[in-house]
C-alpha cells in the first residue's frame, strides 16, 4: 500500500513538473478564422510574434489581448505580430465579438483545447491556466512562455514591452532544425494561482 501511494505521489509531481523546453523551434501552428480563412504561423517566421492562447469569457485574457493590441500598433512596423487563438467552446462563433469588442486588429482563429496543450507541451490531465503567452523570435524559435497566473502578468504591459523590444534587437538568424539557438531566454514559467 505504501508503494503504491508512493508511485502515485511520484506520478502526480513529475506531472506539476512539467513545462515546455524553451528554447526550441516552435512546431506547426495552423488555426482556423470564424471567416472561414486560417492562421498559419509558419507564414509570420522573420517577425518577432507574441502567440496568446486565450479563453474568450476570461478577464485575464481580455487584457492580455488588449495589451497586445497597443504593442501591435506601436511595434508591428518594425516586425512585431500579436496572434490569438481561442480555446474555448463555441470559440467559432464566440471570436468575432471579442475582436470587435475588444477593437483587435491582430489576427485571431480558434483551435480545440488540445491544439493548445500539445502546442505547449502541457499534460491533458492538468488543468490550464489562461491565458497562455509564448514568445517566438525571428527565426521561429519560442523563446519565452508564461501560463496564467505566473508573475509576469503582475506588471504585465511593462513585461510585455521589454520581452518584445528584446527580441526585436536581435538579428535575424536561421534556427537549425530540431535545434534552437543558445539564449538567455528565461525558463519556462509555471503557474502559481489559476487566471481566467
Amino acid at each position: 500500500m505504501k508503494f503504491i501511494s508512493f508511485a502515485f505521489l511520484a506520478a502526480v509531481a513529475a506531472m506539476i513538473s512539467f513545462g515546455m523546453d524553451v528554447p526550441r523551434p516552435a512546431p506547426p501552428l495552423v488555426v482556423k478564422t470564424p471567416v472561414g480563412g486560417t492562421i498559419d504561423l509558419a507564414s509570420y517566421k522573420g517577425k518577432v510574434v507574441a502567440l496568446e492562447f486565450l479563453i474568450t469569457t476570461c478577464p485575464h485574457c481580455q487584457n492580455c489581448s488588449r495589451i497586445l493590441q497597443k504593442m501591435q500598433v506601436e511595434y508591428g512596423p518594425k516586425g512585431f505580430q500579436a496572434l490569438g487563438v481561442a480555446t474555448n467552446d463555441m470559440a467559432n462563433m464566440l471570436v468575432p465579438d471579442y475582436v470587435r469588442s475588444l477593437g483587435l486588429s491582430f489576427p485571431v482563429g480558434f483551435a480545440g483545447r488540445e491544439v493548445a496543450h500539445e502546442f505547449l507541451q502541457h499534460p491533458m490531465m492538468l488543468i490550464m491556466y489562461m491565458p497562455q503567452l509564448v514568445f517566438i523570435d525571428r527565426a521561429g524559435v519560442i523563446r519565452a512562455h508564461y501560463p496564467g497566473g505566473d508573475k509576469f502578468f503582475q506588471d504585465e504591459e511593462k513585461n510585455v514591452r521589454a520581452q518584445i523590444e528584446s527580441l526585436l534587437k536581435e538579428p535575424a538568424r536561421r534556427a537549425p532544425a530540431g535545434k534552437a539557438p543558445a539564449s538567455k531566454a528565461p525558463a519556462t514559467k509555471k503557474a502559481a494561482a489559476k487566471q481566467g
